[in-house]
């Protein structure tokens, strides 16, 4: 593999693909294997409120109520839930996931006090 190869493979995984030079860009699309489903797709349940309102439709307000009503367990919680009308999910439902968030550890149960004598 060549070193603008390796360059773009690495802009791309670290999300600097923009950034990079188009030649540099242009390789890592032939280098790159096969991009998961979920690539580039934003994730509703951690997504900033910049990263939110970069979607059609999703404005100062609506990426504000999105954040408060967190986790959703899928996507369409947004439309069940009255967040967003459907005409809107419909233009981003391919471009965000609800990835669960992650489970909280067990809460350890409570030692009692030691006995003093």
């Amino acid at each position: 593999m060549s070193f603008k190869a390796i360059l773009a493979t690495v802009a791309v995984l670290t999300g600097a693909a923009s950034i990079a030079s188009p030649v540099l860009a242009q390789g890592a699309r032939s280098a790159a294997p096969a991009a998961p489903a979920t690539a580039g797709q934003i994730d509703i349940n951690s997504a900033s409120r910049d990263d939110l309102m970069s979607l059609d439709g999703i404005g100062e307000v609506r990426a504000d109520a999105i954040i408060r009503a967190r986790p959703f367990k899928t996507k369409a919680d947004l439309v069940e839930r009255r967040l967003i009308p459907e005409a809107v999910y419909e233009k981003i439902a391919d471009k965000v996931m609800a990835r669960p968030p992650p489970a909280a550890p067990p809460a350890r149960p409570a030692q009692p006090a030691p006995r003093r004598t």
